[in-house]
């Protein structure tokens, strides 16, 4: 890994963006939980860092522990990636504190409820815009610059993007979205000769506070450590790997997904506690 790579970090809707550069190896797993983990722990490697999001309350929060873990350096600037005019200024932003660009790692979500489709089409074209169009916004945006620099693009998206399952369906939209766009881009960039290289992360249960909120009613499952998906994100990109997959059945669930489609579905739709009667919620439309 160059120690002193420049990154640009989309982490979530609470946490949208981080440009970080690093200064220092060394690393010290914390258990923090949430859509900051990559930016802490970025900072305890020694990172000067640029992130942003829609608070500039959280943000301050955000940048002062980064400073107490380590980072060299770490500014904010509020914005809406709802916005396409705020995701390009953004990426400008970082591309001038920090004088290039090495990585892009792109992490923001925006909140989606937990349920049966209710029928709302005007909030699925909003999560799209969030978490897929702003996705190529700024992947348009930082490419000349990763192009010079050898960079590479880290995309994180989730199984729900592989696999298709019920109570989330706009977020899975996007999901799907975000595999089919940069997986065909990571071969438009091959046939080009290109510097760049882009992962994919696909993530499985990570144990975040909201994420646990939404899922607790519907289905007892196993969550995975925050801070350690964050780890496995970061040295993905580092290794410029094209895919990477935590935890670890996320792989397999992948790999084996279309050999046996009846068991496939008949698993997914038993594993969830849902009776029409209790649950039965109504259909608004757009």
């Amino acid at each position: 890994m160059n120690l002193f790579a420049k990154f640009l970090l989309l982490c979530s809707i609470s946490v949208a963006f981080i440009a970080v550069r690093w200064s220092s190896p060394s690393f010290n797993e914390e258990s923090l939980k949430g859509a900051r983990q990559l930016a802490y722990h970025y900072a305890r490697l020694g990172a000067q860092l640029v992130i942003t999001a829609r608070r500039g309350n959280v943000l301050e929060q955000v940048v002062s522990k980064c400073l107490e873990m380590g980072a060299q350096r770490a500014l904010f600037i509020p914005a809406d990636m709802a916005n396409p005019s705020d995701a390009d200024y953004v990426v400008q932003y970082a591309i001038e504190q920090l004088g290039g660009l090495d990585y892009l790692v792109l992490n923001h979500i925006g909140p989606s409820p937990y349920r049966m489709w209710d029928g709302n089409v005007e909030h699925t074209r909003w999560l799209l815009e969030v978490n897929f169009l702003s996705y190529a916004e700024m992947t348009q945006k930082a490419l000349p610059t990763l192009e010079k620099s050898k960079g590479s693009i880290v995309v994180v998206s989730s199984l729900l993007g592989k696999i298709c399952g019920p109570f989330a369906l706009p977020y899975a939209a996007t999901k799907f979205a975000l595999n089919g766009f940069f997986g065909g881009l990571q071969h438009e960039l091959a046939m080009q000769k290109s510097n760049v290289s882009i992962t994919i992360c696909t993530l499985g249960v990570i144990d975040t506070d909201s994420a646990m909120e939404k899922i607790k009613d519907y289905i007892n499952i196993t969550a995975y450590p925050a801070h350690e998906a964050a780890w496995h994100i970061i040295e993905a990109g580092a290794s410029r790997q094209s895919e990477a997959f935590y935890p670890w059945y996320t792989f397999y669930a992948c790999l084996f997904k279309d050999w046996f489609p009846y068991l496939r579905d008949q698993t997914i739709q038993n594993s969830y506690t849902y009776d029409p009667q209790v649950n039965k919620e109504p259909v608004t439309g757009s």
